[in-house]
């Protein structure tokens, strides 16, 4: 019995990862397809990624969603942590449920709801008090900071809840002030949760299409809806050469957060043998 439900999670292990992964396979092959057409294949080559780093539109798109998502994860990270601080370090205060709804209403809310409520209300501001004269690139950090905070709370909330109070009371006993606490003892043990938050808001906000859509105005694109227009207007071999291009930069910075993260468990391991052997 036990072989046979060992063999069906393989099957199923299987089939779900060559669903995923094929699909990529084929789009990097053809990347390097000689051929206008997308589906006719003409031989290999590089015409595209030629065509590709010539064109000033998509470098745009990608400098303008990169300069958006580091500033949408770094001050995501800096209000999610102040909002987690605040409902599992302050205890129970007037409107902590309200604020605590308020936190996690992003994550459930559709983003067609957010992007039309965020255009409603920035070009409300706009008649009232002249701000933002345009929709871009402000716009849509904002807008971005505005839903992936929630995802970088509830990351660090968990991290805080898990990790006890047991350390900082300590320090405070010792005669800590609380910004040293909050400095010395808190923030160093919330590192790996600081640090997946960002990496989370960065990621959402490099993935968002949607709400941008809404937010945005002329000639301030990024790179997801540059994609979209010109998927729209039918596929394009540039485009795979692109998409191949963010697949290797993605599977790079997989690897070397996996080597790093497999040199730090031999470290901690070998800590744990000389700590074992001393005592």
């Amino acid at each position: 019995m036990y072989g046979k439900r060992s063999r069906f999670l393989t099957i199923m292990l299987t089939l779900g990862l060559a669903f995923f992964y094929i699909p990529m396979i084929m789009l990097v092959i053809y990347s390097f397809n000689y051929s206008k057409i997308v589906p006719v294949w003409g031989g290999w080559s590089l015409r595209w990624y030629n065509e590709l780093f010539q064109s000033q539109e998509v470098w745009e798109a990608v400098s303008l969603s990169l300069q958006i998502a580091t500033l949408n994860a770094t001050f995501a990270t800096l209000l999610g942590t102040l909002a987690a601080l605040a409902m599992v370090r302050f205890g129970r205060f007037k409107g902590r449920t309200l604020f605590g709804g308020m936190i996690v209403a992003p994550l459930v809310m559709p983003e067609v709801i957010t992007g039309l409520s965020l255009l409603v209300f920035f070009i409300s501001l706009n008649e009232l008090i002249g701000w933002p004269a345009q929709r871009g690139f402000t716009t849509i950090t904002i807008a971005h900071i505005t839903f992936s905070m929630a995802f970088v709370a509830v990351t660090i909330q968990a991290r805080l809840t898990g990790m006890g109070q047991d350390l900082e009371e300590a320090a405070a006993d010792l005669g800590a002030k609380p910004f040293k606490v909050l400095t010395a003892i808190t923030l160093p043990r919330l590192t790996p949760a600081l640090v997946s938050g960002w990496l989370l808001a960065f990621t959402l906000s490099l993935d968002d299409l949607v709400i941008a859509s809404f937010v945005t105005g002329p000639g301030a694109n990024t790179l997801p809806i540059l994609i979209f227009s010109r998927i729209r207007l039918g596929l394009r071999p540039d485009i795979n050469a692109l998409a191949t291009i963010i697949i290797l930069v993605i599977a790079v910075c997989v690897a070397i957060a996996a080597i790093l993260m497999l040199r730090q468990q031999r470290r901690d391991l070998r800590d744990q043998q000389l700590a074992a052997g001393e005592g």
